[in-house]
């Protein structure tokens, strides 16, 4: 079994602390100016990758990420697995009591807060695959993914955006949460879909087999699963350690059901993301509880991956004005028009349809996850998947603004 030698370990470790520090940084930066710390930790990794130290201390980058091989296949272990375990705290923050006690007009905001964008996205990538940026030979596959990644709404972003305007508990509130946590759930089950369906993702048992099996697991998971969750839990909390006996038995699910998914042909995030909803909305899962996982998590393992994205693309070399351009417009005026309008089909009041048109178009960590699998499958080019990063972080930034004023309309 071949191991990192004396220079790659060291080499390694540099690179962990370099990260950890500067994500640390500038995530501590944001929150100064009330903005989420995934937009300060994405702006530190375009200064340790090839956008600022790699342009203007060449020498330094090329040590630090670019000198050892073996070092570089090391840290993206680390980064599959941060993703995964990103994915698995999504799926914990959906709470499927919320979606059921908002029934019908969550439901409609959702379902056309994603259908506007993909049917436009769909419409823009197909017409003009080469201009924007998506793969010719996966066309139809590629452009649906393009509508798809434009329509996801950042669930972690919006709660945290509506707690510090103390409009969480509101009926605006709820509405909102209801339908970014259906968006997420059928976002990342279409999205899993679409990707058995391409040529870089057909390394499976076959699409419909895959696809059979990723309905079958979600629909296991969420009603027989999550009996077995509710059943094992209380004898965990009382038998085992506390809380490492419930956390590690927590991760090692999250890791099982992963490595499930990638072996069916779908990838691990999803297994994540569901094991995450089933366990998440179990009443044994305490508030405790599920606060140490986010703090372990998103402290330690989310700043690994949002930094990662600076270090793979070179941000002023890969920047597109015409393709950023496209993204921004399609992507914030489809996802707005197709919430508003989804609240007003439902009956909601005009004023709380604008509330929740700019909630839904928060943006954050899920669908920047999206385009980066999405780039490594080859669907997107580098310049499209920027646009995609730049769409996240100004819709990230605005959104708490834009809810703000439309809650002071005088409708």
């Amino acid at each position: 079994m071949e191991t990192l030698g004396h220079k790659e370990v060291i080499n390694l470790l540099l690179q962990l602390a370099s990260i950890l520090i500067l994500a640390r940084v500038f995530a501590e930066l944001a929150r100064k100016f009330k903005q989420p710390a995934v937009v300060g930790e994405i702006f530190a990794g375009i200064i340790l990758g090839p956008t600022i130290l790699g342009n203007f201390f060449p020498g330094a980058h090329e040590y630090l990420f670019a000198s050892h091989e073996m070092t570089n296949i090391a840290f993206d272990g680390f980064v599959q697995i941060s993703v995964v375990l990103l994915l698995f705290i999504a799926g914990l923050e959906v709470e499927l009591h919320i979606v059921w006690s908002q029934g019908k007009k969550a439901l409609y905001i959702a379902v056309a807060s994603m259908i506007l964008p993909i049917i436009a996205g769909f419409v823009v990538a197909y017409a003009f695959p080469e201009f924007l940026g998506v793969n010719i030979n996966d066309r139809i596959v590629a452009s649906t993914f393009f509508g798809l990644a434009i329509s996801i709404t950042g669930l972690a972003i919006v709660a945290r955006i509506l707690m510090d305007l103390n409009l969480f508990k509101t009926s605006s509130g709820l509405l909102i949460i209801a339908g970014a946590m259906i968006v997420d759930v059928l976002g990342w089950l279409i999205f899993s879909v679409i990707l058995s369906l391409s040529e870089s993702g057909s390394d499976g048992l076959g699409v419909w087999p895959t696809i059979g099996l990723t309905l079958l697991f979600t629909l296991v998971m969420l009603t027989i699963g999550k009996g077995l969750i509710n059943r094992v839990l209380p004898w965990i909390n009382k038998k085992l350690a506390w809380p490492g006996g419930l956390l590690s038995l927590s991760l090692a699910l999250c890791f099982l059901a992963a490595s499930f998914t990638e072996f069916i042909g779908i990838h691990a995030i999803f297994g994540a993301f569901i094991i995450g909803v089933a366990l998440g909305d179990s009443e044994y899962l305490t508030e405790k509880a599920k606060e140490i996982l986010h703090q372990f998590i998103n402290n330690i393992f989310a700043p690994i991956f949002f930094v990662s994205i600076g270090l793979k693309v070179n941000f002023i070399t890969g920047f597109d004005p015409g393709i950023v351009g496209v993204v921004i417009i399609v992507g914030l005026v489809t996802k707005y028009y197709g919430a508003y309008f989804g609240g007003r089909l439902a009956g909601v009041p005009r004023k709380e349809s604008i509330v929740a048109g700019f909630g839904m178009s928060t943006r954050g960590s899920m669908d920047i996850v999206l385009g980066l699998i999405a780039l490594e499958n080859g669907l997107v080019t580098e310049p499209l998947f920027i646009g995609l990063v730049i769409l996240a972080i100004i819709a990230s930034m605005t959104a708490g603004p834009l809810i703000g004023w439309a809650r002071n309309l005088k409708i």
